[in-house]
């Protein structure tokens, strides 16, 4: 054959090689949830892309034999259709026997070099920059030369079948999407901006309902404004102006013995038509939703949903009140810092290594605030404020301190036994020391 007929069957191999690593590239890097969407749009391909992922041996076997054969049919014809030329070219220059080794060396290089860039290199990166237009382009030859190959097919891939329950190695793609993958979508949508820092966040705490306690989210017992049923029409109105609510408990005698809950605008209305308020009228006093301590932020909010409720008490198994917990502070949990005012906020950053920290903020807050994995034993507590009883071993006093993840956790403001205000600050890399819990003595 001529040069010109060994180049038209080169560039024809070249062109079979393309095909079959633009296939693989493209398969192996197609995102599933963009071809489910493709799919729900109504292109088939999309749909017979899905079907070769999830079964991908047959596929694979087919790429395999023709890259193998094109790559060993590429080799002979090469040598061909270069190493004469390349001799003729040489002969002047280079005497036997080194003329015929260098010849061949040559054109398995020129061969290699078309075959590693063209066929090789260029398709795989043009296929890896957009894998799913490319699986939807050339999955029907694929399919094609899958039935066409059906006896080979059959016979490899039921040895390699054989080969991989031999060696106990699952053959099936796990498609399964983990909460971590669904972050890591996240980070990269944050990275490539296409979400911004405060909506990540909010994503991310939708995530975490499932998993944070209600009594993160809640007003805690010692922080309750309340009712009693022996409170005259003046300590009512004192204690609406003192701490303005919605809705306010009524108990009898102490805050554990719940009658139920009253409405401010209610009271207001009486007070406007110059009633008398008495918390001893049934009609005042409505019904409370009751929650245990134990739900999660998820399932409390579908308590709320199911009972039409926006107030809830939240009550441990002792049936003693821990606090009160209502739809605005689930959205909070949610929406974060921008349902916070910044008198609301409880991580305030002094300058750019230390912060003020409020005794009750959620230990996922802090975990979230200052990138700590996770803290010890976290199942023990729920606060910052709880974190430092549970390490110290005791009643945290100020100047108390525990350095953990970095950081330097001291207690710099207590209120009675409660643990007020931290003051956080960045340990020096060169001296992180290990996990320390330091007590007054």
């Amino acid at each position: 054959m001529s040069l010109l007929d060994n180049m038209l069957i080169i560039l024809l191999l070249i062109g079979t090689s393309c095909f079959f690593s633009m296939s693989e590239i493209a398969l192996a890097a197609a995102r599933k949830i963009r071809l489910r969407q493709l799919a729900d749009e109504g292109d088939p391909r999309a749909e017979r892309v899905l079907q070769l992922q999830a079964h991908p041996g047959s596929f694979f076997t087919v790429v395999q034999i023709g890259l193998n054969a094109v790559a060993i049919m590429g080799g002979i014809v090469g040598e061909s259709a270069f190493t004469p030329y390349i001799r003729a070219g040489l002969e002047s220059w280079v005497a036997d026997p080194w003329l015929s080794q260098l010849s061949f060396v040559l054109s398995f290089i020129i061969v290699t070099s078309l075959f590693i860039l063209i066929a090789d290199l260029m398709p795989k990166r043009a296929a890896m920059a957009m894998p799913e237009r490319v699986a939807l382009v050339l999955v029907g030859p694929m399919t094609f030369c899958i039935r066409l190959l059906t006896p080979l097919v059959w016979v490899f891939n039921g040895l390699a079948n054989a080969i991989f329950r031999l060696l106990q190695i699952p053959t099936a793609r796990n498609d399964q999407v983990t909460s971590d993958d669904i972050y890591a979508v996240m980070d990269a949508g944050a990275e490539a901006g296409v979400l911004d820092k405060d909506e990540q966040q909010m994503i991310e705490n939708v995530f975490e309902m499932q998993t944070v306690p209600v009594t993160a989210a809640m007003t805690a017992r010692e922080s309750l404004v309340y009712f009693l049923l022996q409170d005259d029409e003046e300590v009512i109105k004192r204690k609406i102006a003192e701490d303005p609510h919605t809705k306010f408990l009524v108990c009898d005698g102490q805050l554990d013995t719940i009658k139920g809950v009253v409405d401010a605008k209610e009271l207001l209305i009486r007070v406007i038509n110059g009633q008398s308020i008495t918390l001893k009228d049934s009609t005042l006093v409505h019904n409370c939703l009751i929650i245990p301590d134990s739900l999660s932020l998820s399932e409390s909010m579908e308590y709320f949903k199911n009972h039409r409720a926006d107030f809830a008490v939240v009550m441990n198994e002792y049936a003693l009140v821990v606090g009160i917990v209502t739809t605005n502070d689930l959205q909070s949990a949610v929406m974060g810092a921008w349902s916070l005012h910044e008198s609301e906020e409880q991580i305030i950053a002094r300058d750019k290594d230390s912060w003020l920290v409020d005794g009750v903020t959620p230990i996922t807050d802090v975990m979230r605030a200052f990138g700590i994995e996770a803290f010890p034993q976290s199942q023990n507590y729920e606060t910052i404020a709880g974190f430092m009883m549970f390490m110290l071993r005791k009643i945290p006093k100020r100047t108390d301190f525990v350095n953990f993840g970095g950081y330097k956790f001291e207690v710099v403001d207590i209120d009675a036994y409660k643990v007020d205000q931290l003051l956080v600050t960045r340990i020096p890399a060169e001296a992180t020391p290990p996990l320390v819990a330091a007590v007054e003595q």
